[in-house]
């Protein structure tokens, strides 16, 4: 099952918790106070590259002759694309910028550049999922509703195709954010009226997405008209890809653990800290690689602060990670290779019933709760005096060794 007493599983007093949390409050604080001209340079200048790029991009697929200069316009279109999905619309649609005061750079009015409308995304995203992490039957990203992801989701037989559903959810992830958005508008639309208001938007905005790419565009491409739609649909199709490998290093790799909705119940600010450290995932990035994903490969202070800058995500990665070892906690972080076959070999595992499987649903890579630790840990009481999380870990491995 899922964890259902967060203090029990990360080996911390209530007082410990509090402790964590004052210091994760000032690290906010801090970063807060240094919000100014060089952030609003940052995400006006990304804004800016990425324009370019675009236009860029469309110029060399239109004026370029050959499979070379289509290859190298559609590599760079879809870097365009990633950047704008991922650096931009996301991290401005979590409101990081919304501080400026600038129309242009808010969340209340950017309309990114992908099938989902924003206004539907950010109810889904920033309140379901952001609020609700890993929560089971609250969080709607657990899965995406296709695809199991812990054993604490009752297998059925459809599932056994879900490596399959994988691979076409990643060639048309958009599509899969901009249903998933629709899906979260009519969970809280009262009345038949309120749903339709959201059918209609959703289909404008799909109807204006696929006008641009798919019609526009290679319309006034003239006789290269097959050239630019191709170029179109490939450049898509590899952002998409491009954010599914992203947001699955972030969300399903071993250590991104799940909890019962019981955890929320009363839960403090400074509880709800602990859960966002305990429920995501980095991966290692440089400068380079950090930018492309959006610094979502910080995704564990993304969940921390989802609405500080993202340029700043690599200063508080020190800080954060600093605290982890004070805490003795986990800092679940590892290459970008190694966490995406993570979540991949989970997805994959995770197609067979459970009798298929050896592990139990206490102590599982992909699921795990404070029963894993019994019966004298889950308790908390240990002899040699009070540890943390990463040392019991590290504990039940070794006894596990012997």
């Amino acid at each position: 099952m899922a964890i259902g007493e967060v203090a029990a599983y990360a080996h911390l007093s209530d007082d410990d918790i509090a402790a964590l949390g004052r210091e994760l409050d000032a690290i906010r604080r801090d970063f807060e106070d240094r919000r100014g001209a060089r952030d609003a340079a940052y995400i006006r200048h990304t804004i800016a590259f990425q324009r370019a790029l675009d236009v860029t991009a469309r110029l060399v697929i239109a004026l370029s002759g050959g499979r070379v200069g289509w290859a190298a316009g559609v590599a760079a279109l879809a870097v365009a694309k990633s950047v704008e999905n991922m650096e931009i619309g996301h991290n401005v649609g979590h409101g990081q910028w919304d501080w400026m005061n600038d129309p242009e750079i808010h969340s209340s009015t950017w309309e990114w550049d992908m099938a989902a409308l924003s206004s539907q995304w950010r109810y889904a995203h920033n309140y379901r999922h952001h609020v609700y992490t890993n929560v089971l039957d609250m969080d709607d990203d657990i899965g995406f509703g296709l695809m199991r992801v812990t054993r604490d989701q009752r297998w059925r037989p459809y599932m056994a195709l879900q490596p399959l559903q994988n691979l076409v959810l990643a060639l048309t992830f958009e599509w899969g954010i901009a249903l998933h958005a629709l899906w979260s508008g009519y969970a809280r639309s009262d009345g038949r009226a309120a749903r339709s208001a959201h059918t209609r938007a959703f289909l404008g905005k799909v109807a204006r997405q696929i006008g641009k790419d798919y019609v526009l565009l290679p319309a006034v491409s003239g006789r290269r008209w097959r050239r630019t739609l191709t170029a179109n649909l490939s450049a898509n199709a590899l952002r998409n890809v491009w954010a599914h490998m992203v947001i699955f290093c972030g969300h399903f790799p071993d250590g991104a653990e799940k909890f019962t909705a019981r955890v929320v119940e009363q839960e403090t600010e400074h509880e709800w800290y602990l859960r966002q450290l305990l429920g995501s995932a980095n991966f290692d990035a440089g400068p380079v690689l950090a930018f492309l994903s959006g610094n979502l490969c910080y995704q564990i202070e993304h969940h921390l602060f989802p609405d500080l800058p993202s340029n700043r995500y690599a200063d508080i990665a020190v800080r954060v990670r600093a605290l982890c070892e004070k805490y003795d906690l986990p800092y679940t972080s590892g290459s970008l290779p190694r966490q995406y076959l993570l979540a991949m070999r989970t997805l994959h595992k995770l197609a067979v019933p459970d009798r298929f499987l050896r592990a139990t649903s206490d102590d599982a890579p992909e699921t795990a709760s404070e029963w894993r630790f019994r019966p004298r840990e889950a308790t908390g009481a240990d002899p040699e005096g009070r540890h943390g999380l990463r040392t019991a870990l590290h504990r039940l491995r070794e006894s596990r060794s012997r």
